[in-house]
């Protein structure tokens, strides 16, 4: 992954309300993990002592709960916002929005109903219990005391995903689209590697000058970063095609040799990507597949 000009190290403190920017703030919650790294990251948005939006208030964790609800204080919160599904994002999404008496708005419901269609669980998996009171669409605002947030539709790592651009900071609220420390983990059924890469460059075409994601540290030069993700993505195509002209046809097989040099307990997740990657060259018409494409089918290059 060269090229991609990871942050992987800035200050926090787990429960602490850091002020970020006159209208942002974060809190992290203790959930590190290898696919959460150090944390989830809530965002509250809003000036000082008036009304407030909360960004993924992350998973059902009662410690995070009350460090959020200690640094809203005695602000009103109107919206509580989900980017997507997986509970590291939502799982304590309808505890905090009953306890500051704020509806949940955002993502729609776990696109994936049937448990076992589900991609694998990394980490805490999906929420299949979130329902939020509005589902925001592409372009829809949400305006509050001081600040406006624009919905933006970002599939790909799920098909449900969006990220909230803060107008007033020319910010984007990325979820997991866009991730400082790593690359985003697009797993099939519902993780979509063309609709992935059509989301980069819908990012592209906007004008916001720094990202916020919800694991890790904020994008600062997000152009640059966007581009980089995108050519990384690219590059996979590539060598999962001369994998196979080596002949390696398995998943298991392809992933061991283009992610040697990466954290094993991250294979799990790799190989979902480069299943994702294998739906998109069997659309293209690049490659095939013994059948319907799957995790354990056996593909080979058309020609």
């Amino acid at each position: 992954m060269a090229g991609i000009p990871f942050v992987k190290n800035f200050d926090f403190e787990y429960g602490r309300a850091d002020r970020l920017t006159p209208l942002v703030r974060r809190v992290i919650c203790d959930n590190p993990g290898p696919y959460t790294y150090t944390g989830s990251g809530t965002y509250l948005i809003g000036a000082e002592g008036r009304d407030l939006a909360v960004i993924d208030p992350g998973p059902m964790n009662a410690a995070h709960i009350d460090a959020l609800a200690a640094a809203v204080g005695g602000a009103r919160v109107s919206d509580v916002l989900v980017t997507h599904t997986h509970s590291d994002h939502c799982g304590g999404a309808r505890a905090f929005a009953d306890r500051v008496g704020a509806p949940v708005r955002g993502a729609r419901a776990h696109p994936v109903r049937d448990k076992k269609d589900d991609a694998p669980a990394l980490d805490e998996g999906a929420d299949y219990a979130y329902s939020p009171d509005e589902v925001l669409k592409d372009g829809d605002v949400v305006a509050g005391d001081g600040w406006t947030i624009e919905t933006v539709a970002t599939p790909g790592h799920l098909s449900n995903h969006l990220c909230f651009a803060l107008k007033e900071e020319a910010a984007l609220f990325t979820g997991d689209h866009i991730m400082g420390w790593s690359t985003t983990v697009v797993a099939p059924p519902d993780g979509d590697m063309t609709a992935y890469l059509e989301s980069l460059e819908k990012l592209l075409a906007r004008d916001e000058t720094i990202y916020y994601p919800t694991h890790g540290a904020p994008v600062t030069r997000p152009k640059p970063f966007v581009r980089a993700i995108r050519t990384h993505r690219l590059i996979r195509d590539g060598q999962i095609l001369d994998q196979l002209k080596k002949g390696r046809t398995r998943i298991r097989d392809i992933t061991a040799a283009i992610y040697a040099d990466i954290d094993r307990r991250l294979h799990g997740a790799a190989a979902l990507n480069v299943y994702a990657h294998l739906i998109r060259l069997v659309a293209r018409g690049d490659v095939v597949c013994d059948g319907e494409p799957s995790i354990k089918g056996e593909y080979r290059l058309t020609k």
